[in-house]
C-alpha cells in the first residue's frame, strides 16, 4: 500500500501550538521506519512528511518488502504488520527512488533519530546504494532538552500530545512521521 497525499489521513492538522514553544524549524522532512525484525535493514514501512515554510505540504507512505524477509513476533506486536502485508510490496530501493526527490535538500527529522538513521544506513548497505550523508535532527533529544521534566516521559505520543497533536495510530509510520513533524515545528 502506497499513499502520496497532501491531506492527513490520521489526525487533524489544525493542532495547537503550545504557548511556551516557538516554531523555528520551517523546512524539513520528518521520517519514520518500522522494521520486520531485529535487523535495522529490515524496514517494512516508511512514512515521510514534508514541511515547507512551517506547513505540512506533502505526505508519503509505503509498505516495503523487508530484507531479511521474516517478521519477528515482537516487531509485529508493535506495528501489526506481517509477511502477508508486505510480500508483494516493492523493495527498499524502489521505494527510496520515490522518496528521494521529495526530500532533496531537506534535513531529515526523526523521534529517536538514532534508530531511523540506523535503519536508513543499513538498508542502503544491503541494497549496495551510495549513502548521501543525510543530515538528521532528533526530536527526542530536543524534547529532553526543551521540555525536561515538564512531561512524564519523552516518548513520541507523550511529546506529540504536549505539542497539541493527537497521535491516534501510534507505530504506523506515516502517523508517527506526522507527529514528529508537529513536534519539530515547535521544538527544533
Amino acid at each position: 500500500m502506497r499513499i502520496h497525499a497532501k491531506m492527513s489521513i490520521f489526525a487533524p492538522t489544525n493542532h495547537r501550538i503550545h504557548p511556551l514553544l516557538h516554531p523555528v524549524m520551517t523546512d524539513f522532512a520528518a521520517i519514520d521506519f518500522e522494521t520486520a525484525n531485529e535487523c535495522p535493514c529490515s524496514v517494512c514501512s516508511v512514512g515521510v512528511v514534508i514541511v515547507r515554510e512551517g506547513v505540512i505540504v506533502d505526505r508519503y507512505y509505503s509498505l516495503i518488502h523487508p530484507e531479511p524477509d521474516y517478521y519477528n513476533y515482537w516487531n509485529t506486536r508493535v506495528h501489526g504488520l506481517t509477511f502477508a502485508d508486505t510480500y508483494r510490496s516493492p523493495n527498499f530501493r524502489d521505494v527510496w527512488r520515490e522518496i528521494e526527490p521529495l526530500i532533496e535538500g531537506l534535513p531529515l527529522v526523526a523521534h529517536n533519530s538514532r534508530f531511523d538513521e540506523g535503519c536508513l544506513k543499513a538498508a542502503f548497505r544491503v541494497y549496495q546504494m551510495d549513502y548521501p550523508d543525510y543530515v538528521f535532527l532528533d526530536t527526542l533529544r530536543a524534547a529532553r532538552r526543551v521540555l525536561g521534566k515538564s512531561v512524564p516521559n519523552h516518548q513520541l505520543h507523550t511529546v506529540a500530545s504536549y505539542c497539541g497533536y493527537d497521535l491516534r495510530n501510534h507505530h504506523h509510520a506515516l502517523a508517527d512521521a506526522e507527529a514528529c513533524a508537529v513536534i519539530a515545528m515547535q521544538l527544533l
